[in-house]
Parts: C-alpha cells; sequence; structure tokens
C-alpha cells in the first residue's frame, strides 16, 4: 500500500490541489501550477490524462461550450494532451517539490501512461464508475483507488466498492456534487458520514463550491481527503474557473486545516486542560474585597462585600466566614480582603 494512503486512511485530511484542465494545454502553466500548490502546503497535486482518441469522438457533446478555439469536444481534449515524456517531467517535479503527483485516467491508453511513471495511486472520475475496461485496468496495477460519486448512484458505487474489496485493494470513496460550482446546500457533507458507516473505509470531499468553506468544514468532520479546483485568477480561461479556489485562497485553506487537524488530534481531557490553565484562572477569577474603604474595627456584613480580581485571596466559598468578621486595621477597597485583616 501507497504509505501516503495508509496516512490518509487513520491520520488528519491530506490536501489534493485539483489542477484538472486549468493549464488550458500549456506544459509551462502545468509546472508553474506544481510549484504554486507547492508553495501553498498541499499533499498532492493532481491532473486529469485524456487521450482524445482514446476515450472520445466527435459525438460528444459539449458540458459547457466555453472554447472559442475548439470546434468540437475532441478537438478540445486534444489540445489538452501531453506526451508520455511530458507527463513523467510533471510528475518528477511534483515529487522534487515534495507533492504526491496524481492524474485521473479517461481512458485505458492513459491508465497504461500513468502506470509507467508510477503514479501511487488512482483518483476515478464519477463517469468513469461505469466504465469496466478502465477499472479493470486499474485494478490491475493493485494501486489504491480514490473513487468519486458525483454522478454515480449507490448502487453503481456498491458494485465497484465490493469488487475493490475482492481483489483485496485499498480504497477510499468521496462525496462530491457535479454541480458546477457547488452551492451549499448541495456540498452534501453528511455524505461524508454515511459512506464511511457503508464502506467502512477512508472518505473525501471532491469540492467544486469555489470556495475554502466547503473545505474546511470537510475537515472539521473528520474527511481523510479534501480535493479542492484551484486557478491562477477568477478572470483565467476555462470551465472549472467558477468552480476553483485561487492560489491564495488555497494557501489560506489549507493553513485552516492544517489548524483543525492539530485541533482534532488533541484528546486532551477537559479537566487536565483546566488544570494546565490554573495560572490564568487565577489572574481572571475573583476574591473577596470591599466595596468601600472601613476603619478598623468595623463589623463585615454582606452589604459590605464584593468580589474582585485577581483569585490569590480569600476565595468566594468562605464568604460565611468572613460575615460578622471585626476588622483588625483600617482596610482599603482597593486591596483585596486577607485573614490577616480580620481579629
Amino acid at each position: 500500500m501507497d504509505m501516503k494512503f495508509g496516512q490518509a486512511q487513520h491520520g488528519p485530511a491530506y490536501v489534493i490541489a485539483e489542477i484538472a484542465q486549468a493549464h488550458d494545454g500549456s506544459l509551462g502553466t502545468a509546472h508553474a501550477f506544481i510549484d504554486a500548490v507547492a508553495k501553498a502546503g498541499a499533499d498532492a497535486v493532481k491532473f486529469q490524462t485524456h487521450i482524445a482518441h482514446a476515450e472520445s469522438t466527435y459525438d460528444e457533446p459539449w458540458r459547457v461550450h466555453f472554447s472559442r478555439q475548439d470546434a468540437t469536444r475532441y478537438d478540445y481534449w486534444q489540445r489538452m494532451e501531453f506526451t508520455a515524456a511530458q507527463w513523467q517531467e510533471l510528475a518528477e517535479h511534483a515529487r522534487e517539490g515534495g507533492l504526491e503527483f496524481l492524474s485521473s485516467p479517461f481512458s485505458v491508453a492513459a491508465v497504461e501512461l500513468l502506470t509507467a511513471i508510477d503514479v501511487p495511486m488512482w483518483k476515478i472520475a464519477s463517469g468513469e464508475i461505469t466504465n469496466p475496461e478502465l477499472l479493470e485496468a486499474v485494478w490491475a496495477t493493485g494501486q489504491p483507488v480514490l473513487f468519486s460519486s458525483g454522478m454515480s448512484e449507490m448502487s453503481e458505487l456498491d458494485t465497484v466498492v465490493a469488487e475493490t474489496r475482492r481483489r483485496e485493494i485499498p480504497f477510499a470513496v468521496f462525496q462530491c456534487s457535479s454541480s458546477y460550482p457547488c452551492p451549499p446546500e448541495l456540498w452534501g457533507l453528511h455524505v461524508m458520514e454515511e459512506l464511511r458507516q457503508r464502506y467502512d473505509c477512508p472518505v473525501g470531499l471532491s469540492d467544486h463550491s469555489g470556495t475554502i468553506f466547503a473545505g474546511l468544514a470537510a475537515a472539521s468532520l473528520g474527511a481523510n481527503f479534501v480535493e479542492v479546483h484551484v486557478t491562477f485568477s477568477r478572470q483565467a480561461f476555462g470551465p472549472d474557473v467558477p468552480a476553483s479556489v485561487t492560489m491564495e485562497e488555497f494557501a489560506e485553506m489549507v493553513r485552516g486545516i492544517r489548524m483543525i487537524n492539530t485541533a482534532r488530534a488533541n484528546t486532551t481531557p477537559k479537566n487536565e486542560a483546566a488544570e494546565q490553565a490554573a495560572p490564568l484562572k487565577t489572574i481572571f477569577g475573583r476574591s473577596w474585597a470591599l466595596k468601600e474603604d472601613l476603619p478598623a474595627g468595623a463589623v463585615i456584613g454582606v452589604e459590605d462585600l464584593t468580589l474582585k480580581k485577581p483569585a490569590n485571596g480569600i476565595p468566594y466559598t468562605e464568604k460565611d466566614a468572613i460575615l460578622g468578621r471585626r476588622l483588625a486595621r483600617d482596610k482599603s477597597a482597593d486591596r483585596l480582603l486577607r485573614w490577616e485583616d480580620f481579629e
């Protein structure tokens, strides 16, 4: 099993920066994304490997007809292609930057290409859950598989999970909504726990909200993986920009997730935490004092007493022991009462 997958299975949220097609076919831009997400603190960078002739036809319709330069969806996939050598360069660059290199395959040819550059785990897009040829190729590698569930029915997930488990291949299932951008009412954060209980596996969120909030919420709920689309600018070109976060936002989300991970890992009992805060309790707590200055010989009544900071004088639990006592000396209201102040 890949060590990083094992850590994500049992440890804090593992953050995947999804580049997808944000590079728009530019190898230089793809490399720039790797540098940027590494600087932002991601655990992994993920692309999508499309090989037009192996996955599509000229009959494929546009999901969103965003491109003026590509006559067909097939033409767009062709423009997105990198050579095997270029994919190898991207993978090496990512690893040099301390990142895991991942890419979702969309054909058996893409699986073969990515196997050759030794990807440590597979991310299967929800539209490929019903692609038996691709799944067979992925299962044959024995590498861990991350299943996205955006367009999948539970029965379809049941089938692929059962087969993955039968082959003793580690896996995780991601909650995902295929709405771009995804509004809060469709984040489906509660589904992560349903998936965890149903499949007894690590779970994640594949986020398309275009905000940092879904990822932070997922981490606070115990997600093992958080995947989010990134872009260099909200004015950038491409169909996923509205569902992406900027690099500055991504860095802030990663920082927040790391803090949440630390907080969730702290299991200090409440009483022990209170003991650690004892010095502060003294500073912010209260002790008995006088409301007004009183002379020696005055008998203390309830109307004379009030509680003031700090808590290193006579504690509030000793009120009855003070009432009716006579002062042995003049006493200022600006000083805490002490036992030696009484006869």
